[in-house]
């Protein structure tokens, strides 16, 4: 009997529950995982998965080198929800399946979207260092009952986010090309982009990357937001212009960004990382233990 080979890259796979990795075993797939801890470059997956059937990927680049290199490859498996990482155009035309979890993670992202909100809007963490360091100051923050939030990508980690809304009896305003009808029954307006910028007391990105949403937050996009505005980014860096956001957190026109991705990750540091209304979480927003189960049931 052949014995597929399946090559995990994904460094959170089977992290915190090892049946993922036993279900494969059992079925007799000969199972090499990422040992390095950390995405792998294109010559290491090259070398890794040159004679793999199956990728199991998570937040690795897989090119369409990597791609035509692994002449035995038929199926990339993303361990999360985003391809973009991923060359589909070039799988397509080796015959290559490209799969994900969409939907996976949609809560667990959701509550990081307003941990990171509570945190910049009473300024928690600089209170947070602050007493831990002796010292007894008070920071004046904001509410979010009653506020305005702005949800940019109303999927499956938008709604999430708008239903937590809900319970700040939040006006939620929302964004997208495809118009949901559950968006409606729980109280989400559609508006055009630049009236939720506008308006929101609070902006929450949950788009994929494509070609057409790269940079959408640009220089006369970020020029629009609310002064004091705050602004979450759990979806892609790429979906905002950095330096001028940089700039405008600078001169206090944005009260602050949380953000839990970069354009690469590691990231590689910014002036605006050092910022003190600036959160930086390390691309965690789907890493809790009770996810790798649901993850299974999904799929």
């Amino acid at each position: 009997m052949y014995k597929w080979k399946v090559v995990v890259t994904a460094v959170t796979f089977a992290k915190a529950d090892p049946e993922p990795l036993q279900r494969l075993q059992a079925i007799g797939c000969e199972v090499i995982t990422n040992s390095l801890g950390r995405p792998l470059t294109e010559d290491e997956m090259i070398n890794a998965a040159q004679d793999a059937d199956v990728l199991i990927v998570g937040n690795d680049k897989v090119t369409g080198k990597i791609i035509r290199s692994c002449s035995c490859l038929q199926v990339i498996a993303k361990h999360g929800v985003g391809v973009d990482g991923i060359d589909s155009k070039t799988a397509a035309e080796c015959g290559v399946v490209v799969t994900n979890a969409p939907g996976v993670n949609s809560h667990e992202v959701a509550d990081l979207t307003f941990g990171l909100l509570h945190m910049l809007s009473r300024g928690l963490h600089t209170a947070n260092e602050s007493t831990k360091s002796g010292h007894w100051l008070k920071p004046m923050g904001v509410g979010l009952w009653g506020k305005t939030i702005g949800i940019v990508g109303v999927g499956k980690i938008g709604l999430a986010a708008a239903y937590r809304a809900t319970g700040y009896k939040m006006k939620i305003l929302g964004f997208d090309s495809v118009k949901r009808p559950e968006a409606r029954e729980i109280g989400i307006d559609y508006v055009a982009l630049d009236q939720l910028l506008q308006q929101s007391d609070f902006v929450s990105l949950h788009l994929p990357l494509t070609n057409e949403t790269r940079n959408i937050l640009d220089d006369a996009k970020l020029c629009l937001l609310k002064p004091g505005a705050i602004l979450i980014n759990t979806a892609r860096s790429q979906l905002v212009e950095y330096e001028t956001l940089y700039k405008a957190l600078l001169d206090g026109r944005i009260r602050g960004y949380g953000v839990d991705v970069y354009d690469f990750e590691p990231p590689q540091l910014h002036p605006m990382f050092s910022l003190e209304d600036v959160i930086l979480t390390p691309h965690l927003g789907g890493n809790v233990i009770k996810l790798s189960k649901i993850e299974r049931l999904h799929r």
